[in-house]
């Protein structure tokens, strides 16, 4: 009995211990959810509080009044931003040069002149003409200067600004307005760079393509413009200074911003090379085909390929100019001649469409031997069609002086032909107006 008492004493403490542990248990737990509401209370109300204060502040102050707080400083931090069209301009700049050519011309027109000046002096103008250049060689005391012929055409005083801001004054060496070059040189005392060509027959269509020169003149001397090459050979009409047709020529044609002033001035590809010479730019000469409207046109530049211009200049250099078989006679297309003369005065069959009509023959015309004669008109030379003054002029440089050639022509309506020898001495005869031209 004793035991079964003690038994159930026992079990009674441990039921009030564990009320007593479930009791203080619970008095934790909430006093512990107490305090973090508590703390959070507080902290958020300390946000707040301190947000407001926060933004009371920053709507009441007001824009310093100490402006050395506005100062700042350069980056130390160096940025590696050399490309390679930046080393390939580094390695020609100082080759390329602007050209100056003066004409002068006298007048008069002068006050003088008109009120009867005992003087009788006359006034005198001058006109400037700005192009591009660049030194490809210097040899003991001279360098030599390649640059666009109609640059230079018509002057009598040339000048050449370096890229150091040194001027020198230029002797023409020769030129030729065929294919648009001429050579000079200078004094080579302050010469600091000499430009290398590269190959223009390994050009590629989208390589990048780098024109330098003076756009606007010197003001803008040396600047860098970049594009591509669009056409690896373009085939182009030429016309010299009067605008009469010269023939055609080939050409690189780019997208690199070549205005006036870049005439003369270097295309160069990514290893500084000179692989042209740019001579004209393309714009506002779009025709319609159905109209004569003029479209504004971009980015079509043209340079005379690095390896005709070698040819070229190493010619010029030797003899001054370049020597070309002529044909001694004086030309019209047949399109500038109507229909009715062409039947009635040329005798032509209709069949006959295009080609050039001989207008006269010099007396040291290769020719004459041959029984050409006023109002002959000639269909081929050398084998190649000719179908006026341009195509005549391209098949008839393809030959060199002393080479033998046959040339089809029409008199009074028959078709013959010859074989003639080309000579020098008919270019002296030449002769050219806006409807013809001497060949």
């Amino acid at each position: 009995m004793k035991n079964g008492n003690e038994q159930k004493e026992k079990e009674a403490k441990y039921s009030e211990v564990k009320a007593s542990k479930n009791s203080s248990g619970r008095r934790f737990g909430m006093l512990k959810i107490f305090i973090i509401a508590l703390l959070g209370g507080v902290l958020g109300g300390g946000a707040i509080v301190g947000g407001y204060t926060l933004y009371q502040q920053s709507e009441s102050s007001s824009v310093t009044t100490d402006n050395s707080k506005g100062q700042t400083s350069v980056s130390n931090i160096k940025v590696n931003v050399s490309t390679q069209s930046t080393k390939a301009f580094n390695k020609i700049q100082n080759a390329v040069v602007s050209v100056e050519a003066y004409s002068t011309n006298s007048s008069s027109d002068s006050l003088d002149d008109i009120f009867g000046s005992e003087s009788g002096s006359s006034s005198s103008s001058t006109s400037e003409s700005e192009g591009s250049g660049v030194i490809y060689k210097r040899t003991g005391n001279t360098a030599f200067i390649v640059t666009n012929n109609h640059v230079i055409s018509g002057s009598n005083k040339v000048e050449v600004l370096l890229n150091s801001g040194k001027k020198e004054t230029a002797t023409i060496v020769g030129h030729d307005s065929v294919t648009d070059l001429a050579v000079l040189k200078i004094n080579a005392q302050n010469v600091k760079q000499v430009a290398s060509f590269g190959n223009s027959d390994n050009i590629q269509v989208g390589q990048t393509a780098l024109a330098i020169g003076s756009p606007l003149g010197s003001t803008y001397a040396t600047s860098l413009t970049q594009g591509i090459i669009s056409a690896k050979k373009r085939t182009i009409d030429t016309t010299d200074s009067s605008g009469v047709n010269t023939g055609q020529t080939t050409v690189i044609q780019t997208d690199a911003a070549i205005n006036p002033g870049n005439s003369g001035g270097p295309l160069v590809n990514l290893s500084g090379q000179v692989i042209g010479i740019n001579s004209m730019k393309l714009a506002n000469t779009g025709t319609s085909s159905s109209t004569t409207s003029t479209t504004s046109v971009e980015g079509m530049g043209f340079a005379i390929p690095s390896n005709e211009v070698v040819k070229v200049i190493n010619l010029l250099v030797k003899d001054g100019k370049i020597k070309r078989p002529a044909l001694g006679i004086s030309l019209v297309d047949l399109s500038y001649v109507s229909t009715s003369d062409q039947k009635s005065v040329l005798k032509l069959p209709t069949s006959v469409t295009s080609g050039v009509v001989v207008l006269k023959v010099s007396s040291k015309s290769p020719l004459k031997s041959a029984g050409i004669s006023k109002y002959d008109v000639i269909t081929s030379l050398g084998g190649k069609d000719v179908k006026g003054l341009s195509s005549l002029r391209e098949a008839l440089y393809n030959h060199k002086i002393g080479d033998t050639v046959e040339i089809k022509y029409y008199h009074d309506g028959t078709q013959k032909t010859a074989n003639i020898k080309l000579t020098l001495e008919a270019n002296d005869t030449n002769t050219t107006t806006s409807s013809s031209s001497g060949n």
